[in-house]
């Protein structure tokens, strides 16, 4: 019986003129476009100078901010009031202040004279507080070696190891993330709105009043998008792989199971919102709350150590936070199935009593 409910299930999504497309096209899309913009590295930062001292070592300044990587030198302005102008306009983000005479007392500071060593002003616009703390940040860095050269040597010889990703590749963290988001709307909505439609045309009435039971008509409406689900982990492995030459460091297999894991907890949910759905928009207005709040405080894209304490307490029941610690722990430093068991264990656990509860609250009339 359950055979031909699934096969009933492939020949609906493949009449679908909308759902092969979107099943094919999307983790394409995903997988080729979010690496690139999904980046928290902070570049292209616009700065101005207001240089008052015009000396030898605040060319030398102005000379290594632009030859720097992550700033783009937008001028020299003649005087701070000028420079603030344009960061008001959005015209620039970072304003550096050289004062006057800074070469003079910068060497009479070192050769033990009576001035104190020259302040320099950076001035950032925090409107976005990352862009505007890295940016300061980095530009310090341009100040503290122009001025302190031996305090840079000293720091160019400190020996630092990078574990994991020795390159600091954005798209190595992201992508195992962007399998989580790909996974999550493809085997939480689709299912979900499957049945709301089908409650909606009435054709799930046919369903309630045969003999089949309700084990397998749920099975036969999860069982085809764990397919996909399969399918969809598959394209996303190949695509980052022909595209970006990134590939597991640890088993393929334990990549499969997380993934299956989170395909049965989402899938599950869906079932869940959609037996207490009547209609497809209140289906979709509740799962898009829920997936909001798991994705955003699952830890995919800031460090869930940096959330508040309540809010770092709902990662103990987030399925998304175990399957994206699991992946990124497998798919960067080559974790096996004991170093990923807890979130294995979590994940079937969050799963199982998500089935369970989708099942006791189907209700079917025979």
């Amino acid at each position: 019986m359950i055979k031909y409910l699934i096969q009933k299930e492939f020949l609906q999504i493949r009449r679908n003129a909308f759902l092969p497309r979107l099943i094919i096209v999307f983790p394409i899309m995903i997988m080729c476009v979010m690496p690139w913009v999904m980046n928290m590295e902070v570049k292209n930062i616009v700065v101005d100078v207001v240089d008052q001292d015009r000396s030898q070592l605040s060319q030398q300044m102005v000379h290594a901010l632009e030859a720097s990587n992550y700033f783009i030198f937008h001028g020299q302005k003649s005087s701070y009031r000028e420079a603030l102008t344009e960061i008001e306009h959005g015209q620039a983000d970072v304003v550096l202040v050289i004062p006057p005479h800074f070469g003079r007392d910068l060497t009479l500071s070192r050769t033990g004279g009576a001035v104190q060593p020259p302040t320099v002003l950076i001035a950032a616009n925090a409107v976005n507080g990352t862009k505007g703390a890295m940016g300061s940040a980095y530009l310090s860095q341009i100040v503290t070696s122009t001025v302190a050269p031996t305090a840079a040597a000293i720091q160019q010889k400190a020996s630092t190891l990078l574990l994991y990703n020795k390159h600091q590749n954005y798209k190595l963290y992201m992508i195992p993330a962007l399998l989580a988001i790909v996974m999550m709307l493809m085997t939480g909505f689709l299912p979900t709105l499957n049945i709301v439609g089908e409650k909606e045309a009435g054709t799930i009435e046919q369903i309630n009043v045969t003999p089949v039971s309700k084990w397998a008509f749920i099975l036969s409406k999860l069982i085809p998008y764990w397919l996909i689900a399969l399918f969809i982990v598959t394209v996303c492995l190949l695509l980052a792989w022909l595209i970006y030459g990134l590939t597991p460091s640890g088993p393929l297999w334990l990549v499969y199971l997380l993934a299956m894991l989170l395909a049965l907890f989402f899938s599950s949910f869906g079932l869940l919102v959609s037996n207490y759905s009547d209609t497809m928009q209140q289906a979709i207005f509740v799962m898009w709350f829920f997936v909001v709040c798991i994705m955003l405080l699952s830890g995919l894209f800031t460090p869930t150590r940096s959330m508040p304490h309540w809010a770092y307490l709902t990662t103990y029941i987030n399925p998304m936070h175990y399957f994206i610690d699991a992946i990124r722990t497998v798919f960067i430093r080559g974790g096996g199935f004991r170093e990923v068991f807890h979130q294995v264990l979590a994940l079937l656990f969050i799963g199982l009593f998500m089935g369970s509860w989708a099942i006791q609250s189907y209700k079917k009339n025979s």
